[in-house]
């Protein structure tokens, strides 16, 4: 069984230990989460795992061989290549393999007599039998499907995608190489709903080992069974699923609150005895006596990232009831047209959730709203009145990365704010020294949680959130919840998070290849229209083929009769060439088997023939692979017309 084996690792920035003798175990049957709050180190921990960083003392083990992939959560780098191009690199090990190979069978040729080299051509030439490396095209295939591409997309520049498709193009390619082990760390961020199922349940039936950094839990409940906690340096290990692990880790904090509260209490009461009698010379001894005892007390530490948090919005201005009005809106990015004709109304005190396939213009919309796009046709105003606090997704860019924490706060609070500043920093897990670090070393969930501090600071009757629970930890995301939940404006928000819509919203808007279609209600009433109206379309269809079938005028007979013979004669070339790439695979295994034997391999004569014809076999099963995909496709696109 492949292992990879962390013992001892410790890490420290300047005076603040990250890693404190971080020990783990994961193998190819792996299934766990890595959680934490944020800046904690959970994704410093992974990059050491996987060599892209170094430790300040500790070992790494593996097994040898071991196959180990490991997917950032964000500064992904791609080259001009395609899509296609881009995800085929998970193959490059296959190919040097077979370059390998083939070099040897080179020597071989020369030296025929040598077994050693028989042997070891025999090996490499069973990994390569085993792997994905001649079915490489349906599995990149497959794989960008599932997260969300079409077909002609592989054929497109990876630099013309969005920074969140270029992610699925990593994400595709991390999945394609097929490791032993496979570290992802956010993998869901830059997900649709669609996309996300489709990847719990691939990483439910992956064959190898997985580690998990993510905060969507319904996710993690169905795809590990054990979780790491990294807090305070430490790293502990919990059995079940994330929802097992909340429920173990709740009764552990409320035994530390109860600890620290009697602690405080008896420092409370040793420090006053301390200041009573600090100058009375019959106590000198006692005094010192509890000054030694203060010294030597282990502080009881609470994890910040599992405190109940909390923080309210300022109290919105008044507002009229017509918070927006789009009227005839069109939008386009060149050719490619978002909306047309798209009318909309959001009232006062709507909760408007915006959801849909990627791509579709939810964040388009937001941006157009909230007045940072106004390059469209068509309406699109606010009400009288009406005062906007906006989260971005790309809200890195709304902030000065040479600030520090406390300096980009006190740039938009109010006078009567500033004397507060520590205490609501305090609440948003800034403290200590931390408000004096830079915004530029800040993780991705603590400059999310600024962010949306600078939103809190200013009343807004209208809160535009563009999937505000990115990066966000569990309980962050409970804190935004719930101050969401009490505030009294306006809110029109993006989300892939089902749990995050259905706890909020009283509409939904649906973005899709159609026509945008509003949904005035909860979610479980969005998820039940959706149902009906996939379940309408399903049944038109059928209605219309059995109808087209029925009647066919007399003139369109000899059409029809064609392109349903046309359908069969691709079923039927595609069960052949199946059948006889199957053959093929015998008759390779065959082979593999006359080249083992040593009257073979010491006749050099017969062990250049039977390599030749394997070879010669190898390349028609690929020639016959190609093919069998190529007709595949044609006969899916044949269908959907």
């Amino acid at each position: 069984m492949n292992t990879l084996q962390l013992s001892n690792i410790c890490l420290s920035f300047g005076d603040r230990d990250i890693l404190k003798d971080v020990s783990f175990t994961i193998d190819s049957t792996t299934r766990a989460a890595m959680a934490g709050g944020n800046g904690e180190g959970k994704s410093t921990l992974l990059k050491i795992a996987c060599g892209q960083m170094s430790s300040d003392s500790g070992t790494i083990s593996m097994t040898r061989d071991l196959d180990l992939c490991y997917l950032p959560q964000s500064d992904i780098v791609l080259g001009d290549s395609t899509a296609y191009e881009e995800i085929e690199k998970a193959f490059d090990k296959y190919k040097r393999l077979i370059d390998y190979k083939t070099g040897l069978e080179t020597q071989l040729e020369k030296t025929p007599e040598s077994h050693s080299l028989v042997e070891e051509i025999h090996s490499i030439q069973e990994k390569l039998d085993s792997c994905d490396y001649y079915s490489r095209k349906t599995i990149i295939s497959v794989i960008a499907k599932g997260l969300g591409f079409k077909q002609s997309d592989l054929d497109r520049r990876c630099s013309e995608f969005s920074g969140g498709y270029q992610m699925r193009i990593a994400l595709s390619r991390a999945l394609a190489s097929s490791p032993d082990i496979l570290l992802l760390d956010e993998p869901t961020n830059y997900l649709d709903i669609e996309a996300r199922i489709w990847l719990k349940n691939f990483i439910k039936q992956y064959e190898g080992g997985v580690m998990i950094v993510c905060h969507d839990r319904s996710f993690l409940d169905e795809t590990v069974n054990e979780v790491y906690e990294l807090c305070n340096s430490r790293l502990t290990r919990y059995k079940g699923n994330y929802s097992a692990y909340e429920l173990q880790r709740q009764e552990e904090i409320e035994k530390l609150e109860a600890a620290y509260r009697k602690q405080q209490a008896e420092i409370g009461h040793t420090e006053a005895f301390i200041e009573r009698f600090r100058y009375k010379a019959t106590k000198s001894r006692q005094v010192q006596s509890r000054v030694k005892m203060l010294e030597k007390l282990e502080p009881v530490f609470v994890p910040t990232h599992l405190k109940k948090l909390s923080f309210t919005f300022p109290e919105p201005p008044h507002s009229p009831n017509d918070m927006v009005v789009i009227e005839h809106l069109h939008k386009s990015y060149g050719t490619h047209v978002i909306y047309d004709d798209f009318d909309l109304i959001v009232n006062k005190g709507d909760r408007l959730a915006v959801t849909g396939q990627n791509g579709t213009g939810k964040s388009t919309l937001l941006r157009m709203i909230a007045q940072v796009d106004s390059s469209y046709q068509g309406v699109l105003r606010l009400g009288p009145g009406v005062t906007i606090g906006y989260f971005a997704q790309d809200n890195e860019t709304y902030l000065t990365p040479s600030n520090t924490i406390l300096e980009e706060i006190s740039s938009c609070a109010t006078t009567s704010q500033l004397p507060d500043l520590r205490n609501i920093l305090g609440n948003f897990l800034f403290s200590g020294d931390d408000i004096f670090k830079k915004v530029q070393v800040l993780s991705g969930g603590e400059r999310s949680r600024l962010a949306l501090l600078k939103i809190l600071l200013k009343p807004a009757s209208l809160l535009i959130l563009d999937e505000p629970t990115n990066h966000l930890d569990i309980n962050s995301q409970e804190m935004l919840l719930d101050a969401i939940k009490r505030y009294t404006g306006t809110l029109v928000f993006v989300s892939h998070d089902a749990y995050f819509i259905s706890k909020l919203a009283t509409k939904i808007l649906y973005l899709s290849d159609e026509k945008p279609e509003l949904f005035v209600g909860d979610y479980e009433y969005f998820s039940w229209k959706l149902e009906q109206k996939e379940a309408y379309h399903a049944q038109k269809k059928a209605q219309a083929a059995e109808s087209q079938q029925q009647s066919v005028p007399t003139t369109d007979y000899k059409t029809a009769n064609k392109l349903r013979n046309q359908r069969q004669k691709l079923a039927n070339e595609c069960q052949k060439l199946l059948e006889e790439s199957n053959q093929i695979k015998l008759q390779i295994e065959q082979l593999d088997k006359e080249i083992s034997l040593p009257e073979n391999y010491s006749n050099p004569a017969r062990i250049t023939k039977l390599i030749a014809s394997k070879q010669s076999l190898e390349d028609s099963k690929t020639a016959k692979e190609d093919r069998w995909l190529e007709l595949s496709m044609q006969m899916e696109d044949e269908s959907n017309e």
